[in-house]
């Protein structure tokens, strides 16, 4: 390392000290079940009156078998329609008028519920939790509006989206073995054969307590949510949950290619690998390998492909790359790219200009100097996204829900710190080959016929 390398690395990590200093401490975190087999786990967090309460339940769309799909992104809607207790929309009124923030969200892994609000509510949002985990009562009349209103939800954000219907499209085919291959909000022929006896089945079979996490970050203590836990949740009896496979992928699926003529105006590139995830990892530092690829490559202006292939070959007019590590299954590592139609570069061009970059990284493992460098900005965005109770408990729960530990939030940064740059050359030869392989070329419909 140069010395005026050695000062620039200095002065990155002396910035971050305080804040490493911090995550090096974690915070007051504490695991129990209930009877009934509900984990709770309850992070203590005192420098705010606030509390997050999220209830995370281990069903996703890569549960979801072919003629069946979108159930769990359905289930979530009708969560909110009304208990034996409540009828639709109260509780929710309820909640705003206690100043509380509410949402849920549906992924290919997990479907959860959360709330924000002042700690001396957080009784109600439990209650209220509970409440629907014990008695939905999933009316026929609130289904049949609220299918309409998903299927409105899939044609914004997917059907009239050219990019969203090019990733999804592209997902199916980059993932032929497991579930992963299934979109979250379900394939429109489903939905519009989708019954509410099929929805009362799925809340029937998967929301159980047993299969699910609550995880309180907070002004609390765990004492104060033990009770609170027992007092709501106690009661509602464990069930018998189906069997759920781990979506494992085909080790070597071979190259796959699709083109796709779509509503847009440029077009673009998706390239992806199948990797693990860390559930599936063989060797955990791999996983932490692919994390650092994907901010060297696209991890702001210095990265390789703005500086590269942007700016320096005037290749693409914008290019990125990601990859999620916490999944229960194998994941996928994806790059995209515009290619500079202004400068006359093609699809096949932009292509080839990413097989270089990642061509390189199989070559030469990176400089300490760079790694140190991509490194310090990881772990800066963990820190800073960290100090967000809700980020805290986000991560928490999906730790948990895949299958992994909550542990692993305070494990991380030093994960990260053992990457070394032979293990960044070895991932890229691991996983960046052709076998590994799927690409979509996504073009404007009116040069189908060119």
């Amino acid at each position: 390392m140069t010395m005026l390398a050695q000062r620039a690395a200095a002065l990155v990590f002396a910035a971050l000290f305080p804040l490493l200093g911090f995550a090096a401490e974690p915070q007051p975190t504490h695991e129990f079940s209930l009877d009934n087999g509900l984990k709770v786990i309850v992070r203590e967090d005192h420098r705010a009156p606030v509390v997050v309460s999220q209830l995370w339940y281990k069903v996703g769309s890569s549960y979801e078998t072919p003629g069946q799909t979108g159930l769990s992104h359905a289930l979530e809607h009708l969560m909110f329609k009304g208990s034996r207790k409540l009828g639709p929309g109260e509780a929710s009124r309820i909640l705003r008028e206690l100043g509380a923030e509410e949402n849920a969200f549906t992924s290919d892994d997990y479907t959860a519920y959360y709330q924000v609000l002042a700690r001396d509510r957080l009784g109600v949002a439990l209650e209220l939790e509970a409440d629907r985990l014990a008695s939905l009562t999933l009316p026929a009349d609130e289904f049949a509006r609220e299918i309409e209103v998903i299927k409105e939800e899939r044609r914004l954000r997917t059907d009239d989206k050219p990019s969203s219907q090019a990733f999804e499209r592209f997902k199916a085919m980059a993932y032929p073995a497991s579930g992963y291959h299934t979109p979250t909000i379900g394939w429109m022929a489903d939905l519009q054969r989708m019954t509410v006896e099929e929805l009362r089945a799925w809340y029937q079979a998967w929301y159980a307590p047993n299969n699910a996490t609550l995880v309180i970050v907070g002004d609390v203590s765990a004492s104060e949510v033990k009770a609170l836990a027992k007092r709501y949740f106690g009661a509602i009896p464990k069930r018998d949950v189906p069997p759920a496979k781990i979506p494992r992928e085909l080790a070597a699926p071979g190259e796959r290619r699709i083109t796709l003529y779509l509503k847009t105006q440029l077009p673009s590139l998706l390239m992806g690998f199948n990797v693990p995830g860390l559930a599936t990892a063989e060797n955990p530092r791999q996983v932490h390998a692919l994390r650092l690829i994907g901010t060297l490559l696209d991890g702001g202006y210095s990265a390789r492909l703005p500086t590269r292939l942007e700016r320096g070959e005037e290749l693409v007019s914008g290019a990125s790359a990601w990859y999620s590590a916490y999944v229960r299954g194998d994941s996928l590592f994806v790059l995209s790219a515009t290619p500079n139609t202004q400068m006359g570069k093609t699809l096949e061009q932009a292509e080839a200009g990413l097989w270089r970059e990642l061509e390189a990284l199989k070559n030469a493992p990176p400089s300490a100097d760079e790694l140190a460098r991509v490194r310090a900005q990881v772990i800066a965005d963990l820190v800073y996204e960290r100090d967000s109770i809700t980020s805290q408990a986000t991560t928490i729960g999906q730790l948990e829900t895949v299958g992994l530990s909550w542990k692993l939030i305070d494990q991380e940064l030093a994960e990260l710190e053992a990457v070394t740059p032979d293990d960044i050359q070895q991932a890229a030869r691991t996983f960046f080959n052709r076998d590994r392989l799927s690409v979509a070329h996504v073009l404007p419909e009116e040069s189908r016929d060119e």
